[in-house]
């Protein structure tokens, strides 16, 4: 996924007001062993991409003024009631090093689940997603959560995910094992076990 912008020489709140007049977002790009630069990037396009779930837990090219780089996005600021992008910022990434990135959750099969087919239970999300840490090349754009085997009742944790090679959760490094999902009966409904009897 390719970005494009353009150097920004001119800084400042009054400056940045202006350049989004322009249709225009002020950002900054930084990290790795060279200083920050200050960039500018189209509006729309940049208010479009940020719809995209993939925008938020790739590696992106960005293109400033020809010249490409790879980078996470990091951080972006919206207008407190219009529809407008204030800022964004992206940080180099070295290919050679781990980064530390959440990506989202992508829960699968909850309909076959039993909790769900038998009982009629209700899936919650207690995670929607994960921090992980890989290196830029093993980056996935999301994890998967199956929830086939799920009954009423139980959870499913951190360690029982199926992780891409090279990826790791940065809480199960910790030695923290949360619940991602779960089912829950409504009140007056059976549980599984009622229902086999």
């Amino acid at each position: 996924m390719e970005v494009i912008a353009q150097k920004r020489d001119v800084q400042g709140k009054g400056a940045s007001r202006r350049l989004r007049r322009t249709g225009k977002t002020p950002g900054v790009i930084y990290g790795g062993d060279k200083p920050a630069v200050n960039i500018q990037l189209d509006h729309n396009a940049l208010y479009y991409a940020l719809k995209r779930e993939s925008f938020h837990a790739s590696v992106l090219t960005i293109a400033v003024d020809g010249e490409k780089e790879a980078v996470l996005l990091r951080d972006f600021v919206m207008h407190p009631f219009r529809i407008e992008v204030q800022h964004v910022d992206f940080q180099r990434v070295d290919k050679n090093h781990k980064i530390h990135v959440s990506v989202p959750l992508h829960f699968i099969n909850a309909d076959i689940a039993p909790g769900v087919k038998l009982t009629g239970g209700n899936v919650s999300h207690i995670m929607t997603e994960l921090a992980v840490s890989c290196l830029a090349e093993n980056l996935p754009e999301f994890v998967e959560v199956d929830l086939s085997g799920l009954a009423a009742g139980h959870s499913i944790h951190l360690s029982e995910l199926t992780l891409p090679a090279g990826v790791e959760a940065v809480l199960l490094v910790k030695g923290e094992d949360p619940a991602v999902a779960t089912i829950t009966v409504p009140r007056g409904a059976a549980t599984e076990e009622e229902v086999a009897v």
